[in-house]
């Protein structure tokens, strides 16, 4: 049985080479938009692991912080007069700061940030803490994100084949007595965590009592947002109250706004966007233009320009699903790589593969709708 083939695709077909080229150029622009859009949420995923771990559901913060790179310490004293309001259960100071990591292989120094709480409660939802809470009890002993930059050494596999790893910390000795999983991010290549105790033995200079996070857990049923609009009231100005899931946005619109890296990410998907654009111009405008003839023979036996636009904007939707397809491939062997490389969470989403599909999609019809105003000098006269 015959089937009708559209004329679009007769179209697209006809020039086999030309066809490969736009295909080419769209999964190229296709491939910037996916790794620009994986490398911004790696970005702000990354950044707020440890803020979704937390287990706790108000987090008090000095005012003055920006966001985890750059905490600015506050008394205690302000978390624990969070204790007077009914619906609080409990409260948990936590220390972080930068210091210095030796690799006990190399002896190169690399900074790594560490975090001191008190382990008689496990604040992290984190594979690795609750098993290990009693070593961190011991003096001078920390756990080791198994997760961090190789640049640190090969803490984890030592410690996998039952092996004592010590290593230098901020001029400390110190025993890895465990690992636990956070993961790199842009602020940090590794991680430790210890007690508040070990903690303040290896910044000797920072003061007890002057932390750098306050973790709040609530009575069963207590409305956090509720409990935190309370505290705001109740704790001084210069404390910045927030519920778990605003301490996520702050961090996320930190590195959203606050600093040229998000930007450079977007600015790389929107010019992806216009570089599809131009190809996909460039192939349609001559598609039409070498086609010119027939349009106007189309147009002389009755096709209205209705028609013909309609034949333009098929071909793009074409391009744009054939397209996409390699450049998903590519963009899926890239994020693996990528992972790799960067320890970073570069991973493949539905949201982000709809997104890109959908950006790709409108980008050949606006390439499309632009061509097409060519077929307005397809003057049926001109044929005779």
């Amino acid at each position: 049985m015959n089937r009708k083939i559209p004329l679009s695709w007769l179209q697209l077909t006809r020039d086999k080479t030309r066809l490969a080229v736009a295909l080419a150029g769209i999964a190229f622009a296709d491939i910037l938009m996916f790794m620009q859009i994986g490398f911004r949420d790696a970005l702000y995923y990354s950044n707020v692991r440890l803020h979704g771990s937390l287990q706790g559901d108000i987090v008090l913060i000095n005012q003055q912080s920006n966001a985890l790179l750059a905490m600015e310490p506050f008394s205690q004293r302000r978390l624990y007069k969070a204790l007077e309001l009914q619906a609080v259960e409990s409260v948990h100071p936590i220390y972080l700061d930068y210091t210095s990591w030796r690799n006990p292989v190399t002896g190169r120094p690399r900074s790594i940030l560490i975090f001191g709480f008190n382990p008689e409660s496990n604040l992290f939802d984190l594979p690795g803490v609750q098993e290990n809470l009693d070593r961190l009890k011991l003096p001078d002993v920390v756990l080791f994100d198994r997760s961090s930059r190789e640049e640190y050494g090969p803490i984890a596999a030592e410690l996998d084949q039952g092996n004592a790893v010590t290593a230098e910390v901020r001029r400390r000795r110190m025993r890895v007595e465990g690992l636990f999983t956070l993961g790199a991010s842009f602020g940090a290549d590794g991680n430790l965590i210890t007690s508040d105790i070990n903690f303040l033995r290896i910044f000797t200079d920072r003061q007890r009592g002057l932390i750098d996070i306050g973790l709040i857990k609530l009575k069963p049923g207590s409305n956090p947002n509720i409990v935190a609009q309370q505290l705001r009231n109740y704790v001084p100005s210069d404390i910045n109250v927030l519920t778990k899931q605003e301490f996520i946005e702050f961090e996320r619109n930190y590195w959203a706004s606050s600093t040229a890296i998000g930007f450079i990410f977007t600015l790389g998907t929107i010019m992806g966007f216009i570089v599809g654009t131009v190809i996909v111009y460039q192939i349609l405008y001559t598609e039409v233009s070498d086609h010119l003839s027939e349009y106007a023979t189309l147009k002389a036996i009755g096709y209205t320009q209705r028609y013909l636009l309609i034949v333009i904007l098929q071909e793009a939707f074409l391009l744009a699903c054939l397209g996409y397809i390699p450049g998903w491939i590519v963009a899926m062997f890239m994020y693996s790589s990528a992972r790799e490389a960067t320890l970073l969470p570069v991973l493949m989403s539905f949201d982000r593969a709809t997104t890109v599909l959908i950006l790709t999609i409108i980008m050949c019809f606006i390439s499309g709708a632009i061509a097409v105003r060519k077929l307005r000098s397809a003057d049926p006269a001109d044929i005779f």
